[in-house]
């Protein structure tokens, strides 16, 4: 904080359990992530390389290195498990984690299909290695998953060993906890906040009214994923309550405008 302001919602530091933030990395130069750890490190929690970018991403070792140097946990997307599941290649996707220092594994079954056991089963099996995250929802807007087998995925897999389990909205925010048009599958998510610590949920929500209607509904202390890298201080600041979206969020009622 540059300047000590009254009224504003209290924001543990890193490392921290809530109000955690995980952006999504598409392909930043290792200049341009350097520059982003330097600049907005304190608000980021997670860097994931998005879907199979890893890959092919030049001087990887480098951008992990930077990542980590700054405090921030790196890791790799979803899809790149599923790329090496597919191809019956489960040990050859560890190594390749060891072999960057990457300590933390996603797990998700979005591209793919995957019977719920066999999935349950990858993170028990890894979590005796890496830090586990799973993801749960489709990347298939065609599939409609109902709400109780959310409910009965996200349960199962956090008994098995995720530390958090995503809930899908993909980098365009129209897809699973999210409708088409971009607004909110109120329904689903009302039933997630009844049903599990908030704090074992990461909800993507890459764009301001996404982030802000769960700043409204959860406090600025919402886990929030699928962040773009140049909003990092942008969702801080809202989270804060310095932007419109929640300017009076965090306001005594004496000081909010009839």
């Amino acid at each position: 904080m540059n300047f000590p302001l009254s009224f504003i919602p209290e924001r543990e530091a890193k490392p921290r359990k809530t109000g955690q933030t995980m952006v999504i990395d598409k392909g930043l130069t290792c200049i341009e992530a350097e520059g982003m750890a330097q600049d907005a490190g304190d608000f980021i929690d997670y860097v994931k390389l998005g879907f199979g970018t890893s890959l092919v991403t030049k001087n990887l070792q480098k951008k992990v290195d930077i990542y980590k140097a700054n405090g921030i946990t790196p890791y790799f997307g979803g899809t790149l498990f599923e790329l090496f599941i597919i191809r019956g290649q489960f040990d050859k996707y560890q190594k390749f984690l060891e072999k960057f220092g990457i300590g933390m594994s996603e797990v998700s079954d979005g591209s793919m299909y995957m019977k719920t056991e066999d999935k349950l089963n990858y993170i028990k099996e890894l979590k005796k290695n890496f830090n586990v995250i799973s993801e749960v929802g489709s990347k298939d807007a065609s599939v409609d998953i109902p709400t109780e087998k959310w409910i009965a995925m996200i349960k199962a897999e956090l008994e098995a060993g995720s530390q958090k389990v995503i809930t899908e909205a993909r980098e365009s925010g129209t897809i699973g906890i999210f409708k088409s048009d971009g607004s909110a599958n109120k329904e689903l998510i009302d039933t997630i906040i009844k049903n599990f610590d908030i704090n074992n949920i990461m909800w993507e929500a890459p764009h301001k009214p996404q982030q802000a209607m769960f700043i409204k509904m959860l406090g600025a202390n919402v886990n929030l994923g699928n962040i773009a890298t140049n909003e990092v201080i942008a969702l801080e600041a809202l989270r804060m309550g310095f932007r419109g979206d929640t300017f009076f969020q965090f306001l005594p009622d004496n000081l909010k405008q009839k």
